[in-house]
């Protein structure tokens, strides 16, 4: 019986081997440094996330981005337009630059570390702050460049003329054949192949690439089709596999039928390295199937999977845009501010009022109040001990990324009590 270990990822004509784990970039800080060190230092592949990086910045390097931008903007704060709320360019290289930096310099072993750049952070200038972030994490030594959240048809483009642009890894999410196809095909001219794809099920945390109807997908089927396709073009781009692979047994499965490697995600979310508080970490482990839903009160448009009594659903805090504002249109607009002003409008008296429809992402996700999960997030408590107070016990990094690459017939080790 074949162990994650029996196998080996390849990136093209680079002759270094690698654990074919790869550990998802969870934002805000949620894949820590220190995630993503330790998956590099066991031999796999870490991400970090440039998500709200400025606010990253403020707590790891004790800059001030966020509290000068928030008083730069304060005489917007009460104005339903935003469209005047720009990011300093500056500062948003200097936060990427201290971020990814700072990591990279910390890294020790023989894996490798990326960076999950997320297209929906659109932040009132789509393509000069995608620019800048995506420039930024390649001069301060990245590895690679997984993106993500969006197509990222123009992406390649926006970093042709950097000197690093052919030497980094770069790499896409997909969530079928034809978007791959698609993305191949506008960026043939470029002559600069994805190092690596990344295919992500229905069964993933956070935003998925389906919309309401997830469940009629299958991330076996959309992999076979996806490896049927590099190969009757000959193209020779590994496949990782994403999105409820819960045990090593579920990573040998995919890597039998063609994948190169897998990304996990859910398991590590109650890792001692993970960023998520304890007390959240705590909501995870008590999770029953039942307590987790996907829904749409994302602003981006995306379907997301959280926990269901995750505080961002229903609140109606005022938008945080001049603080963050990752979300806003090349216009200024975001879907929770519409949504926002319609309650305000139809309750102009109350103290207090719910936005259903959407959510304040950036101002949630920064307070970890926003408890996205994957499908088998119920599973967690399965994979520790419950203590003597009533909670579950968390875990290493390591013990986790061990159990995937050692662990056959679905077994999963327990830490020692």
């Amino acid at each position: 019986m074949k162990r994650v270990d029996d196998f080996r990822l390849q990136f093209g004509k680079d002759k270094q081997e690698y654990v074919p784990i790869m550990v998802g970039g969870m934002g805000v800080d949620i894949s820590t440094a220190e995630l993503a060190l330790e998956t590099a230092r066991l031999g796999g592949i870490g991400h970090i996330s440039d998500a709200m990086v400025q606010d990253v910045s403020d707590r790891r390097f004790d800059t001030s981005f966020v509290k000068d931008k928030t008083k730069f903007y304060k005489y917007n704060i009460a104005n339903s337009d935003k469209s005047a709320v720009k990011f300093d360019l500056g500062h948003l290289a200097e936060a990427t630059n201290r971020h990814v930096a700072g990591t990279m310099e910390a890294k020790r072993g023989d894996g490798l570390i990326f960076i999950n750049c997320m297209e929906k952070l659109t932040m009132n200038a789509p393509r000069e702050t995608l620019q800048v972030r995506l420039a930024s994490a390649l001069d301060a030594g990245i590895d690679g460049i997984t993106l993500s959240a969006g197509l990222h048809f123009g992406s390649f483009g926006l970093i042709e003329d950097h000197p690093r642009f052919r030497d980094a890894k770069l790499g896409i999410i997909v969530s079928s054949v034809r978007a791959l196809q698609i993305f191949l095909r506008k960026n043939a001219k470029l002559n600069r192949l994805p190092d690596y794809i990344i295919v992500e099920g229905p069964l993933a945390g956070g935003h998925l690439g389906f919309g309401m109807d997830w469940a009629k997908f299958d991330l076996q089927t959309i992999v076979t089709e996806i490896v049927a396709y590099l190969k009757a073009e000959q193209l020779e781009i590994p496949l990782i596999a994403a999105g409820g692979i819960f045990t090593g047994s579920d990573a040998v499965g995919f890597m039998e039928n063609g994948a190169a490697g897998v990304q996990v995600a859910t398991r590590f979310t109650v890792a001692n390295e993970c960023g998520l508080p304890a007390n959240v970490k705590q909501e995870y482990f008590k999770a029953h199937e039942d307590d987790i839903v996907v829904n749409t009160i994302s602003p981006t448009g995306y379907p997301m999977r959280m926990l269901k009594n995750t505080p961002a659903i229903g609140s109606g805090i005022r938008p945080g845009c001049e603080s963050y504002g990752y979300l806003l249109d090349g216009k200024g607009n975001c879907a929770y501010i519409t949504a926002y002003n319609e309650q305000i409008a139809l309750h102009p008296d109350a103290k207090n009022i719910s936005v259903m429809d959407k959510t304040c992402l950036c101002t949630h996700m920064r307070n970890y109040n926003c408890w996205t999960c994957g499908h088998y997030t119920y599973r967690l408590k399965d994979t520790t001990r419950k203590l003597a107070d009533g909670t579950y016990q968390t875990l290493s990094a390591e013990h986790i990324f061990h159990d995937y690459q050692y662990s056959v017939d679905h077994k999963i080790a327990l830490p020692v009590g």
